[in-house]
């Protein structure tokens, strides 16, 4: 049987316990370059273990919706912040840890003009651009050991605009 999700507007309120949304909103903390460049600073946190920061390029396919959500995975060993290469608005689905397994999934769209950095451990699905060319500047962990845990769900979710 199929369940349901219903997307949301990416907000940090509505995001807050899974991550950060990278946007600019409200006054820059700072102007920088002679008054040429505003900064908001320090707009996620980032967090590895053993290991170092690095940054990836991916190209993923794009998706539409309705999508079908039937895994989810996360990163045990550190955060993960996604910031897009292009202006389009991008599908991100994560769920609370419930006791080590996913609970029931929420859905954000994006504006086409935010990242996310994804706390360490959260459940998430996989990059879901919905438009091509797909390419995102990743923010992760790079190290030794096991970073990605799956779980593939009984049921799958459909997942519809809000």
């Amino acid at each position: 049987m199929t369940q349901t999700i219903r997307t949301e507007p990416l907000t940090q309120v509505a995001f807050a316990s899974f991550g950060d949304v990278l946007e600019v909103a409200g006054a820059p903390d700072r102007i920088i370059n002679r008054g040429l460049c505003g900064r908001w600073h320090d707009r996620a946190r980032l967090d590895f273990s053993e290991g170092r920061g690095g940054i990836s390029i991916f190209k993923a396919e794009a998706r539409m919706l309705p999508y079908t959500l039937d895994m989810v995975e996360r990163h045990p060993e550190g955060s993960q912040a996604f910031l897009p290469m292009t202006p389009d608005p991008f599908l991100v689905i994560v769920a609370p840890d419930e006791n080590g397994r996913p609970g029931r999934p929420r859905a954000f769209l994006t504006d086409g003009a935010q990242g996310i950095n994804l706390h360490r451990g959260t459940w998430h699905g996989v990059l879901s651009p919905l438009a091509a060319p797909g390419l995102f500047a990743v923010v992760d962990r790079i190290g030794p050991g096991a970073n990605l845990e799956e779980h593939v769900f009984a049921a799958p979710f459909t997942v519809v605009k809000g």
